[in-house]
C-alpha cells in the first residue's frame, strides 16, 4: 500500500495504479453513494496508467499527461501535485483516518474495501507491515467469527484466501489462460447435457494477461453442471459450490469460478460478466436515458418494472438500438458510440492470415541469440498446413564476435541459398504455400547502426530490425536509434517494438508520435509480435498505429514450429487495437505483400 508515498524516487505505473485504487476504496468507505463518480473516475484512471505504454512521469514531464483518455482534469492537477513535491494534499486529506492495515488487507481475494476496513478496526489492526499475519491470528484465535456478519465459514474462506496471497503475485499469461479456459470447458462438455460455455472478463476480451478464469454456463441443469464442474479431476481443491455458481483452485494456484444461467437469459449474464466495468458503466447510462436498467438476468423497464430476457448477447445489444460490440473492443473507448451508428470497425480475423512473417529456423547462421530447433523443411510443410500463403525466415543476424565482413557475406548467400532451394523443390509440391521469403532480423545497435555488411543486404528479400539490448536509453535517443536503422531501404518492419516482456520487463520509451509519422510517410511496417510473452506493440498502441495510416504485420517468433499456433493471440491484440483487415499486411496476397515488402 503507498499510504506513505514518496516520488522523488522513480515511481512506477504499477504502484501509481495502486495508489489511484486506494483513493477510490477511500472514498469508498467514505460515501459510496455521494462519491460514486469519484469512484469510477479513480478506478478508470488507475486502469489507464496500469496500461500505459509509457511512464506516466515521463508524460507527466511533457505535458502530455492531459491527453491519456481515463485521467480527467481533476486527477491531473492531484498527479501534477504529487509529481512535483512527492505529495497531494488531496490524496492525504481522502486517505486521513484510515488505517493504512485495511490496504493491505484488500489484497487477500474477496476482501473489498469495505470489509477490510470493518476487520481492521474490529480487529485493532493498524499497522500495514503486518496486517496479513495478525489477521491470520485472529482468524486461528477465533475473533474474526464473532465479528456480526462473519461466521465459521467466512473464517475458513479468508484463511485458504490468505494463503493464497504472494507478494507480487503475476497474471496468467493469455494463452496459458485460454488453455486452462478451454481444459475445464472441455470436461464441462463431457456432460453432454446441450450446455453452452463461454469464457468471461478479461479473458473473454483478449487481454494480454489474465487474473481468474471465470466461466458462463448456460444450462437447464444448474446443480448437475456445478456439480460436474467441481469434480475436475486435475483441480487441487474445491473452494465452494452453491446454487449458482461453484469455484475450484487449479495447480499453480490459479482458481477457476464458473456460474450457471438458464438459456432464456444467458446472453445478459455472458454480456454483464464479459465487462469491461467501464464499458458496462457507460452501457448502463446509455440504458438509463432509454428508461431501462441492466443486470446480468436482462433488461428492466423502469416504467413497467418488467425484465426481459435475452438468450444471445446479438438480442441483448440490438434491444439497445447498437449493434452486437465484439468483446475485444468493450472498454469504453468509443465502441458505443460506434455501434449506435452502426460504425463498428470490421476487425481482423484469424481466417484472413495469409503468412507468417517472422519465424527462426534451425538454420546455423551462428548467432548470439537462440536458433530455431525446426528445420526449414518442417516449418515449410507446417505452414503449408495452416493453409498460409507465404511465411519468412527471420533468424538472427550472425553475432559480430568472431565474424569478420567475409564470413557474415558467406553464411549470408549460404542460406540465400537454402531458402532459394526449398523455393525450388519443396514449395511447388505444396496445396497453399507459394513463397519463402529470405528475411533475417537485425538487431539495433545503440546508435541506430545495423551489424551487417552493406553487401549482406543484397542477399536479403527484407529485413525485420529489433533491440535486444541498451534499453535504458533515454526517449530522445532510443527514437532516433530507430529512426536511423529504418532509413535503410531493405528495413522494412520493426519487430516487437517496445521490448516488452509480460511480467517481467517493461518497453522502453520512444516519442511514438515521431516514430508513427515517419513510418507512415516511409510506408515502413510496425510488428505485433504474437509470442506469449510479448504480445507487442500492444493493443493501445496498435490503437495508435491504426490512427496515424501505419501498417502492421503479424509475426510468431516461431524457435518450436508447435509455436506457429500463436498467430490467433496476435490477431486478439490486432483486434483489441481496432484493426482492420487491411492495417495488417499478412491478410494480404503474395502479390500484394512482394511489393511492399521487397524493395
Amino acid at each position: 500500500m503507498l499510504y506513505y508515498y514518496n516520488v522523488r524516487k522513480v515511481i512506477t505505473n504499477t504502484e501509481l495504479a495502486e495508489l489511484l485504487r486506494d483513493i477510490a476504496a477511500a472514498y469508498k468507505i467514505k460515501g459510496e453513494k455521494k462519491n460514486r463518480f469519484r469512484i469510477i473516475a479513480y478506478e478508470r484512471a488507475a486502469d489507464a496508467v496500469e496500461h500505459l505504454s509509457s511512464e506516466a512521469k515521463d508524460l507527466w514531464d511533457e505535458g502530455k499527461l492531459m491527453d491519456v483518455s481515463g485521467i480527467g482534469p481533476s486527477i491531473t492537477a492531484h498527479l501534477d501535485e504529487l509529481f512535483k513535491t512527492g505529495k497531494s494534499k488531496h490524496f492525504d486529506e481522502v486517505l486521513k483516518g484510515l488505517p493504512p492495515a485495511m490496504f493491505e488487507l484488500m489484497k487477500v481475494p474477496g476482501i473489498g474495501a469495505k470489509t477490510a476496513y470493518k476487520l481492521s478496526k474490529e480487529l485493532g489492526i493498524a499497522k500495514a507491515k503486518n496486517a496479513l499475519r495478525e489477521l491470520k491470528k485472529s482468524l486461528r484465535s477465533g475473533r474474526v467469527a464473532r465479528i456480526e456478519g462473519f461466521g465459521e465459514i467466512s473464517e475458513q474462506r479468508l484463511e485458504k484466501s490468505i494463503g493464497e496471497v504472494k507478494k507480487g503475485e503475476k497474471r496468467l499469461l493469455l494463452p496459458y489462460a485460454t488453455l486452462v479456459a478451454d481444459e475445464v470447458m472441455k470436461w464441462l462438455k463431457k456432460l453432454n447435457t446441450g450446455l453452452e460455455v463461454h469464457p468471461l472478463g478479461s479473458l473473454r476480451r483478449k487481454a494480454s494477461t489474465v487474473g481468474d478464469v471465470d466461466l458462463a454456463i448456460s444450462t437447464k441443469k444448474p446443480v448437475e453442471v456445478l456439480h460436474h464442474f467441481v469434480d475436475y479431476p486435475r483441480k487441487l481443491r474445491k473452494i465452494e459450490e452453491g446454487p449458482s455458481s461453484a469455484s475450484i483452485m487449479l495447480p499453480g494456484n490459479v482458481q477457476v469460478d464458473a456460474m450457471v444461467s438458464p438459456p432464456r437469459s444467458y446472453g445478459a449474464l455472458l454480456q454483464h460478466f464479459t465487462g469491461s466495468k467501464h464499458h458496462n458503466i457507460a452501457l448502463r447510462e446509455h440504458a438509463l436515458k432509454m428508461g431501462f436498467s441492466l443486470n446480468e438476468k436482462g433488461i428492466k423497464n423502469l416504467k413497467t418494472k418488467k425484465m426481459k430476457n435475452f438468450e444471445t448477447e446479438v438480442e441483448f445489444y440490438e434491444a439497445l438500438g447498437m449493434e452486437w460490440i465484439p468483446p475485444e473492443i468493450r472498454e469504453d473507448t468509443g465502441e458505443i458510440q460506434a455501434a449506435l451508428n452502426n460504425k463498428l470497425p470490421d476487425l481482423v480475423d484469424i481466417k484472413d492470415i495469409k503468412g507468417d512473417l517472422q519465424i527462426h529456423s534451425s538454420f546455423d547462421i551462428e548467432t548470439s541469440h537462440d536458433l530455431g530447433q525446426n528445420s526449414m523443411d518442417e516449418i515449410a510443410k507446417r505452414a503449408d498446413e495452416l493453409g498460409y500463403e507465404y511465411i519468412a525466415f527471420t533468424e538472427h543476424n550472425p553475432s559480430q564476435s568472431g565474424h569478420n565482413e567475409r564470413s557474415m557475406i558467406e553464411l549470408l548467400k549460404r542460406k540465400r541459398e537454402a531458402v532459394d532451394k526449398l523455393n525450388y523443390s519443396l514449395v511447388k509440391t505444396m496445396k497453399s504455400l507459394k513463397k519463402i521469403f529470405n528475411s533475417l532480423e537485425i538487431d539495433i545497435m545503440p546508435n541506430g547502426e545495423l551489424p551487417v555488411p552493406e553487401t549482406g543486404f543484397d542477399y536479403l528479400d527484407f529485413a525485420l530490425c529489433s533491440i535486444h539490448s541498451s534499453f535504458r536509453q533515454n526517449k530522445k535517443d532510443m527514437t532516433n536509434r530507430v529512426l536511423n536503422a529504418f532509413k535503410h531501404p531493405k528495413t522494412r518492419i520493426f519487430a516487437h517494438p517496445t521490448t516488452r516482456i509480460l511480467n517481467k520487463r517493461e518497453g522502453v520509451e520512444f516519442d511514438w508520435g515521431v516514430l508513427f509519422d515517419f513510418f507512415k510517410k516511409s510506408k515502413k511496417i510496425v510488428e505485433i509480435n504474437a509470442d506469449p510473452i510479448r504480445l507487442d506493440l500492444p493493443d493501445i498502441l496498435v490503437r495508435e498505429a491504426v490512427k496515424f495510416g501505419v501498417k502492421m504485420s503479424l509475426g510468431t517468433d516461431t524457435h518450436y514450429v508447435t509455436s506457429m499456433g500463436n498467430m490467433v493471440f496476435g490477431v486478439s491484440v490486432a483486434r483489441r487495437g481496432w484493426a482492420k483487415k487491411r492495417d495488417i499486411i499478412n491478410t494480404y496476397s503474395l502479390e500484394e505483400i512482394e511489393k511492399i515488402l521487397i524493395q
